[in-house]
């Protein structure tokens, strides 16, 4: 019990500091590693990141680490997704779970920005050399059920940020929580009744970029004589906050019978670096015995948010079952970004 109080009030402060920044203007822009707002798990982008919930296998690592606690399989998944303008990330992530402990994640995301031409002021259509940029994320994350219905996670992650010579890098944590309920259960199964959870992403360090790059030659006093003309000189730059978003939602089975199960989820969404939003998602679950499972999801990501570029998404899933507890697990999603394009995700998974 002492254990669930200190959660508890950890989580409950850590809200209530979250919830300050809505007493702030609009910062829209203002923080650094925005990728990882991007959205990594292919069921969960299907279902407009309506995912805080629901997730419940390995890519509860990036929704919201208290689900990896109802695993019942060790699973090894890849995600590749092409983003907007040429940028390319992927996923990748490995769970064990350990009865009677709890289940341990690993999960890596790396951002590649791609080649770009160097210019300068006074060669504005390139100087003939090019440079990359690169992000990524380490998170080992950790998952357990102090009840039947009740499961607590936390990741602790490394963020690390690349552009030429340039790099920085910061450490956050997410905390999360999760409770299964009765309500709404036709059949007095935890599993279909209504799910509460919610977790805090990325609360952690300022990143502040340094390199070479930042050296510069100045002249200190131009306008006297003497060997001032190549004094070494270094930019200052600022400290910028990591993507804090905390997230609450639910999740209920309004339909179920033996084999086919409709699932509807619904996330409300505070950051520290917009408005609050709403994510709204659906799965329907068909289970054909000794095959595998098969899924069409649909959902709507950041409604209520102004000059949102985000809308429609849709995908479809499958498991299928191999030998003895052995499966393949295959998803896809459909991702409409306005303005800024179509965006298709995909993942394969190993479940042993």
């Amino acid at each position: 019990m002492n254990i669930k109080k200190l959660l508890s009030l950890l989580i409950m402060v850590l809200a209530v500091q979250t919830m300050l920044y809505g007493q702030k203007p609009n910062r829209v822009g203002t923080t650094a590693a925005d990728f990882l707002e991007y959205g990594f798990g292919v069921a969960g982008a299907a279902m407009g990141d309506a995912s805080v919930a629901i997730s419940d296998d390995i890519s509860a690592i990036y929704w919201n680490p208290a689900g990896l606690a109802f695993m019942e399989q060790n699973e090894a998944m890849l995600v590749y997704q092409p983003w907007i303008v040429n940028i390319n990330t992927s996923f990748v992530a490995a769970g064990l779970v350990i009865p009677s402990i709890g289940t341990l994640g690993l999960g890596f995301i790396n951002v590649d920005f791609g080649e770009m031409d160097v210019t300068t002021m006074a060669m504005q259509e390139g100087t003939g050399e090019t440079f990359s940029s690169s992000s990524y994320a380490i998170s080992l994350s950790y998952g357990r059920m102090l009840t039947e219905g009740f499961s607590f996670g936390i990741s602790g992650k490394y963020i690390g940020s690349k552009i030429w010579h340039m790099q920085a890098n910061a450490m956050a944590v997410d905390l999360g929580v999760v409770v299964k309920t009765y309500f709404f259960s036709r059949n007095n199964d935890l599993d279909n009744g209504l799910r509460i959870a919610m977790s805090i992403s990325n609360y952690g360090t300022k990143m502040k970029y340094d390199g070479i790059d930042l050296l510069q030659w100045v002249d200190i006093e131009p306008g006297q004589d003497g060997n001032f003309e190549y004094v070494p000189a270094e930019f200052k730059l600022s400290s910028w906050e990591l993507p804090l978003i905390f997230r609450i939602g639910a999740s209920m089975v309004p339909y179920h019978t033996e084999n086919q199960r409709i699932l509807l989820a619904i996330d409300a969404l505070h950051p520290n670096n917009n408005a609050e939003s709403v994510n709204l998602g659906m799965q329907y679950e068909l289970d054909v015995p000794s095959t595998g499972k098969f899924f069409l999801r649909g959902g709507y990501k950041a409604l209520f948010l102004p000059d949102s570029e985000y809308g429609l998404s849709l995908g479809a899933g499958m498991v299928k079952y191999l030998m003895g507890n052995l499966a393949l697990k295959i998803d896809y999603a459909y991702r409409d970004l306005g303005l800024l394009g179509k965006v298709h995700t995909y993942s394969v998974s190993f479940l042993f």
